[in-house]
């Protein structure tokens, strides 16, 4: 690759706000002048909706399913701000890997030099993170990607989720393998909730990127089919996701974390259970 790309990936458990977060950076970067691609890796395949007024796009999946010749025009789109968008897509219900899209979207931008082509600075990949195998795995353990986030509340199955995705990135970090940049904090509204993850992420050897609170504005600029910052561009919120895209795009330092075994995880999350009920009392 001739010039410099900066690629990333945001993990996270499926309904966590992963793809929201996302389409916030990207748009936030693309606000700030920059020139992203933003591609969807989760077989729903909505990930860049909200980029485009809530409608889908063609996936690669499909198309190559469809054509034995494609072109980057059929598979990329234009979004907000001028983001393109692309959705790897997933293979036919009850048929094959889910993360096969990835594999494929990943094998078809490089043979049609997409990330030359159309002179992006930035390329966020949004990955499906309730399992990190497989396909799903393809930014982490192949280091497409230089740095990974991951999305995750206070709840102990997001925070499961994102123990999970250390682990991966521990085995994979041994040969070559992407690091982790940090945890992106998510519907953040309580004091406990910060404590728990504050907590995890000290324990697990990282940082968090924002503290990113839950908000009404993000449900209603979903609702119209846009981003928060194309929304509600003068919302709190907005200024929120703007201060987080500009942490990721300017991170330079990932690492390895230190993930918990399955037993310190239950452990560890029996005694929050234990405090919390001490505190509410």
């Amino acid at each position: 690759m001739s010039r410099s790309v900066k690629q990333i990936a945001i993990y996270g458990k499926g309904g966590i706000g992963k793809s929201t977060t996302t389409s916030n950076i990207s748009a936030a970067l693309a606000e700030a002048g920059h020139r992203v691609l933003q591609i969807g890796c989760d077989p729903k395949s909505d990930s860049t909706n909200t980029l485009r007024d809530g409608k889908y796009i063609p996936t690669i999946l499909d198309t190559l399913r469809e054509k034995k010749t494609v072109t980057a025009d059929e598979v990329v789109f234009a979004g907000y701000r001028g983001v393109y968008c692309v959705e790897a897509g997933g293979p036919a219900p009850g048929v094959g890997c889910a993360g096969r899209g990835i594999i494929a979207a990943v094998e078809l931008l490089k043979r049609l030099r997409v990330f030359e082509e159309l002179e992006v600075d930035v390329v966020i990949y949004d990955v499906l993170g309730d399992v990190v195998c497989g396909g799903f795995a393809v930014p982490v353990r192949e280091g497409i990607a230089e740095h990974v986030f991951t999305v995750s509340s206070a709840d102990f199955m997001a925070v499961y989720a994102a123990n999970n995705l250390f682990r991966g990135i521990q085995k994979y970090s041994r040969s070559g393998g992407a690091l982790l940049g940090g945890v992106i904090a998510n519907s953040i509204n309580t004091g406990y909730a910060k404590e728990i993850i504050d907590d995890f992420v000290a324990r697990t050897s990282t940082q968090v990127m924002e503290y990113v609170p839950r908000s009404v504005t993000v449900a209603a600029s979903e609702l119209q089919g846009k981003t928060t910052i194309e929304a509600a561009p003068d919302s709190e919120q907005a200024d929120v996701y703007r201060g987080l895209a500009k942490r990721v795009f300017e991170h330079t330092e990932s690492r390895t974390p230190s993930p918990l075994s399955d037993v310190e995880l239950r452990e560890w999350a029996s005694a929050w259970a234990d405090h919390l009920r001490a505190v509410a009392v």
